[in-house]
């Protein structure tokens, strides 16, 4: 049987991420036709960047988990990071500008301020010596790698060292961080590119050129587990009747002022009784105030439960290359509301037939969130669109064999 490594910086049952959940489906889904290994760090937070995790192997679902000890390096001096930012920010220049197309032509890989780059990686949470010399080492004992995201170190070892064997699936966004120079290497080097939509499919066309590596759209499921008991659940997290829900990390790159809009919103529509629950890990200092509530980390058949029950959900995040939860909450009629600012959320909206709607700013926020939490029939009629979408789009069965064949194929050379 052929033997497959996902490498994320983080993973396991309790863990709260779109890719690390996005690797478990994946992994567990493969066990039935490869060996697979998941490679991964001992972080468990992002915000104690402690090593949680105890080194070594368990197995989990089917999955061999290897855990290998984070152990960034302390750097003094700002200019490294200085001398990275000023970089991207020059490739993000040329982007816009549309200038960084025909320069990736002509010069697909970019050294500038390399150096630089990789002391930015050697100073990450994620950074792990052990996994990447595992990675090293081992190379040869493994058909395919399959790194997920290229946020962190983990894609660009991987594809320094097994870049013939890798399938990267980058989960990458309209940001300065994808216009990292070191990120030239990853794109042009690795066996086969793997994206979520078309929006980020065109993007890293344009930001690394012609030179790209063979690549297309495999994109991913989810996963919707029986709901708890509503009774239960409510009580347990003190759930109001009406509620805006959030499902996700709480932190500043993700809630894009998100709570300033809905405390505009309460503050022109003072006869709502609408409150704003959010889910999820803290990464932030919560915004304290009555009509908001935070339940924490909660359990699959919770989340599914609150979901259902929920009058709206949200996502507010500028930066996606899905959205999972944009996904789940579609596949239960649930009406959602989403950044115009994220050009996935825009390719969603396009392609649904507006089964979503987008919010460009604050008032327009207030005015979208008033029509939904007003009309039961409107959130009906976005439900059902809304699941006609997902089934047409994101059934495991299709998904699955994108991936299998990219597999066959790298495997096989």
């Amino acid at each position: 049987m052929k033997k497959i490594a996902f490498v994320v910086v983080r993973y396991g049952k309790d863990i709260n991420g779109g890719a690390e959940l996005h690797c478990r489906m994946l992994a567990e889904r493969l066990t039935t036709s490869y060996q697979v290994d998941v490679l991964t760090t001992c972080v468990k937070s992002y915000s104690d960047r402690s090593n949680a995790f105890p080194e070594g192997t368990e197995v989990i679902n089917g999955v061999t988990v290897h855990r290998f000890k984070s152990d960034p390096v302390r750097f003094k001096k700002r200019s490294v990071i200085w001398n990275a930012s000023v970089a991207r920010s020059l490739r993000f220049f040329l982007y816009k500008t549309k200038l960084l197309t025909p320069l990736a032509n002509k010069w697909p890989v970019w050294n500038l301020q390399k150096q630089d780059e990789l002391r930015v990686y050697r100073k990450n949470v994620f950074y792990s010596s052990g996994l990447f010399s595992y990675i090293k080492e081992n190379k040869d004992k493994y058909d395919v790698f399959i790194p997920i995201t290229i946020d962190y170190p983990t894609a660009y070892y991987t594809a320094l060292y097994a870049g013939e064997k890798t399938l990267l699936i980058p989960t990458m966004h309209y940001q300065k961080l994808s216009f990292r120079t070191i990120l030239t290497e990853i794109f042009t080097k690795v066996a086969y590119i793997g994206f979520n939509m078309e929006t980020e499919m065109r993007l890293a066309e344009r930001i690394f050129g012609k030179s790209i590596s063979p690549h297309g759209v495999v994109s991913v499921g989810f996963e919707i587990t029986a709901p708890a008991e509503w009774e239960h659940t409510c009580k347990k997290f003190n759930l109001p009747n009406h509620y805006l829900l959030y499902v996700g990390r709480v932190d500043k790159g993700k809630l894009d002022k998100i709570f300033s809009c809905f405390l505009a919103y309460k503050k022109q529509h003072k006869e709502s009784d609408l409150k704003f629950v959010i889910v999820g890990g803290l990464y932030t200092a919560p915004v304290k105030h009555p009509d908001i509530i935070y339940t924490g980390f909660v359990e699959e058949n919770e989340k599914t439960a609150i979901i259902q029950h929920a009058t709206v959900i949200v996502n507010p995040s500028k930066h996606e290359s899905l959205s999972l939860i944009l996904l789940e909450a579609l596949s239960l009629k649930k009406a959602m509301i989403t950044n115009a600012k994220c050009n996935v959320m825009l390719e969603h909206y396009e392609k649904s037939n507006h089964a979503i709607q987008l919010y460009h700013n604050k008032k327009d926020f207030i005015k979208k969130l008033h029509q939904l939490a007003s009309s039961e029939s409107l959130r009906k009629e976005m439900g059902e669109k809304g699941a006609e979408y997902i089934q047409k789009n994101y059934q495991w069965d299709i998904i699955m064999q994108r991936l299998i064949k990219q597999i066959e194929i790298i495997s096989n050379k």
